[in-house]
């Protein structure tokens, strides 16, 4: 599918800057809000249903089936590989954040997409403002490096598949705007899929209870289609390279947004790491080769 002549100029006038803003807030509130659900329903659970409120969101609005049937062999094979990411990302980051910080897994989030973020860099300048982010997220991660190993397993894990999603949001915003997004809704519903076998028993309290329910699909409002989205339209439009530096904010939200929602204030360690955190990305200058 071919980019929306429609949506272009909508969404051209706003800086791709803007939308990953967007984005790094909503990437953290909505798991903050799941963290208040997890005494209700299991973290698997959760984050099924996050899957699923995005994947039916984006089936209403997109119809995003087409894409599927339309795909090339190469190009549903890409939907796929998302897919299964998007389930296994999703999943193990709810199992990290129901045992740790959400600062802690924010930052370990991080540390697999600096390496993206290495491959095109090209001066200095970069390197210097890579290795002040890189500063940051050590400091932020330290403080709270010890308790359930497994937990560290899950935010690890985690951090790899969230390079392979910035790799694969990439393949899928290549044509930009609209057909991205339609990419990203075909991908949410294999992740519907893949995910409900592990999701759907822990999933189960929620459909009893209205309220519930009502808190998922807000949670999966809020974690797989605002950000998401807006992570398509940056995408298209920025390098991946200073995407993936870019995403050394991500630690910083998470920071501000688990004390705010969810009272887990940080010290003056963990302040000092998102300085850094921010000074990096200031520092760093687009690479518009990469």
């Amino acid at each position: 599918m071919k980019y929306d002549a429609l949506a272009a100029p909508r969404t051209d006038a706003i800086p791709p800057h803007a939308f990953f803003l967007v984005s790094a807030v909503f990437h953290y509130l909505g798991p903050a809000f799941a963290v208040l659900l997890f005494r209700y329903v299991g973290a698997l659970g959760v984050a099924w249903l996050r899957i699923a409120t995005a994947a039916l969101v984006f089936a209403l609005w997109r119809r995003p089936w087409r894409v599927l049937f339309a795909a090339t062999p190469v190009q549903r094979r890409l939907l796929l590989a998302m897919g299964a990411i998007l389930a296994a990302m999703n999943s193990l980051f709810y199992l990290a954040i129901a045992r740790l910080p959400l600062a802690t897994v924010g930052a370990i989030e991080f540390l697999a997409p600096i390496a993206l973020a290495a491959i095109g860099l090209r001066d200095v300048r970069n390197f210097a403002a890579l290795g002040v982010a890189v500063a940051g997220v050590v400091r932020l991660t330290e403080v709270n490096f010890g308790g359930d190993p497994l937990a560290y397993v899950f935010a690890f894990a985690n951090c790899a598949l969230f390079a392979g999603y910035i790799v694969a949001g990439h393949a899928l915003a290549r044509d930009g705007g609209a057909s991205g997004i339609d990419r990203l809704g075909a991908a949410m519903l294999v992740a519907m899929a893949a995910a409900l076998p592990i999701g759907i028993r822990d999933a189960l309290p929620a459909f009893g209870d209205p309220r519930l329910l009502a808190a998922a699909v807000g949670v999966g409002i809020c974690s797989s289609v605002i950000p998401y989205v807006c992570d398509q339209l940056a995408m298209a439009r920025l390098p991946r390279s200073t995407f993936a530096l870019m995403l050394a904010l991500l630690p910083a939200t998470a920071c501000v947004i688990g004390a705010i929602v969810l009272r887990q204030i940080p010290g003056p360690t963990e302040f000092m790491g998102i300085a850094l955190v921010i000074a990096g990305v200031a520092l760093h200058r687009t690479d518009k080769a990469a």
